[in-house]
């Protein structure tokens, strides 16, 4: 997805690949959760970075988390931790839903800082998730939070500094 999206700003660039070991540079920001973006512009912005990504057949597929947002200190949106990155061959429909839910996740945390400024489309996304969206959430998501959190006792809220191992 990297190697894909190495002509788009706000995004890591890889610097290489080897031995099993990611190299890619770093994007200076505050998490989304921490920032708290309110300036309409964000979320123009990162429609513009969603839709570029979507144009090269990427879908991050981890948009939900806050901390995979970043507000540069321009008040710039910026996307990182591609490892659960689609990189498409086609726009078929797996992809499509891929790339539908990586907007939603973006107006759901619109709607968590700016809700006023939620358009009726933008509501009418969110109050439809994908098929693929709705069976996670009643099927993966239950396992997955079965096994991390009662299992391995773990929460994955990057930056909230309360990691237990």
């Amino acid at each position: 997805a990297l190697t894909r999206l190495a002509g788009v700003d706000a995004v890591p660039r890889l610097i290489g690949y080897r031995a099993g070991v990611l190299t890619r540079t770093w994007i200076d920001g505050a998490p989304m959760q921490r920032a708290r973006p309110t300036d309409p512009a964000y979320y123009r912005a990162a429609l513009r970075l969603l839709r570029r990504l979507h144009a090269q057949r990427v879908a991050h597929n981890d948009l939900a988390k806050e901390p995979n947002w970043l507000v540069t200190s321009a008040g710039t949106p910026a996307l990182v931790d591609f490892q659960l990155a689609c990189a498409a061959r086609t726009r078929g429909r797996l992809f499509r839903a891929l790339a539908y839910d990586d907007l939603r996740h973006l107006l759901k945390h619109k709607r968590s800082y700016l809700p006023a400024r939620l358009t009726v489309r933008e509501k009418g996304i969110l109050a439809n998730p994908s098929l693929l969206s709705r069976l996670w959430m009643r099927t993966g998501k239950r396992v997955y939070l079965l096994i991390t959190r009662r299992v391995l006792h773990w929460s994955d809220r990057e930056g909230a500094g309360d990691r237990r191992f």
